[in-house]
């Protein structure tokens, strides 16, 4: 995969930053800009961030309007904006907007910071991009009720999240809490520190269902390999990228049952049925994974 740091501006570090612009360029330095390249977090980046873009090119033509919720520093935002995408950039941190702004070029971006919960928007978007927050909220089903109001009749939600069945997955079932509102003080906090809930695949189907989303498609990715789990990070510093690709795209390719065992991340892609129910050409409805739970 090409390193979206070919693509996205690299700033120079000031020390007079913020320190919420030094801990997001800290990431960057790694995530795009290959400072270490050979680690699991570099892999399991780089693999979610093509997936997500690949998959958002499938279903929707540039010039469409996208809504990159919690966006932190903005990778996936500058890609989609230089794509050719109308983006707005959303975060509860409005302090990271100028730190995005420092790596922009090109494209059509917006921004529109604070708690997607609460913040009002002037019009609804064709897409709607979730990477990595569900899991930090203390109501995932309110969390998407809410997304479902931002888009089209027809519109499209792509929702990345830690997988709960990953055999190293350690954390609270959703569906199983029967007061979630315990965990309201909690939430929002960045990094894996702030993990509340871990998804399954059965919760995000019964999700769907039940507020008018469509399952349209669903990957599982990231294998102990690519995230460098199990002690298995020295192995990356020597394997060549495509030995770790052709090991990725293999387990990406195992049935459904032994894939959520061995991938830690789930990307979904969701339909909102409302007003429209036809698929895109080329884009299948997925049906239930035949597993058993």
């Amino acid at each position: 995969m090409s390193n979206q740091g070919d693509v996205i501006k690299k700033v120079d570090f000031q020390k007079t930053w913020p320190e919420g612009w030094k801990v997001s360029y800290g990431f960057d330095l790694i995530e795009i800009y290959g400072l270490n390249n050979r680690c699991g977090h570099f892999f399991s980046y780089t693999t979610r961030m093509g997936k997500v873009l690949d998959l958002i090119q499938q279903v929707i033509p540039p010039n469409a309007k996208v809504l990159d919720i919690a966006a932190a520093q903005g990778n996936y935002s500058l890609s989609l904006a230089e794509l050719g995408y109308d983006v707005t950039w959303n975060d509860i941190r409005s302090e990271l907007a100028d730190y995005v702004k420092l790596k922009y070029e090109h494209g059509t971006i917006h921004f529109a910071p604070g708690n997607i919960l609460e913040i009002d928007f002037n019009h609804s978007y064709d897409l709607c991009l979730m990477g990595e927050i569900v899991e930090h909220v203390a109501y995932p089903d309110r969390l998407l009720k809410r997304v479902i109001q931002l888009i089209k009749p027809g519109g499209y939600i792509i929702m990345t999240t830690p997988n709960g069945s990953y055999f190293r997955s350690r954390g609270h079932r959703f569906s199983k809490c029967l007061n979630p509102s315990k965990f309201e003080n909690t939430q929002f906090k960045s990094d894996a520190d702030g993990h509340i809930f871990l998804l399954h695949l059965d919760e995000i189907y019964s999700l769907a269902q039940t507020i008018g989303l469509r399952v349209v498609k669903t990957l599982l990715i990231n294998n102990c390999l690519t995230n460098g789990d199990m002690r298995l990070g020295w192995l990356l510093k020597f394997l060549p990228s495509a030995v770790v690709k052709t090991i990725e795209q293999f387990t990406q390719g195992l049935p459904f049952s032994i894939q959520e065992k061995l991938n830690s991340c789930i990307i979904v892609l969701f339909k909102r049925l409302e007003g429209c129910d036809k698929l895109e050409k080329g884009v299948r409805e997925e049906p239930w994974p035949k597993k058993s739970f």
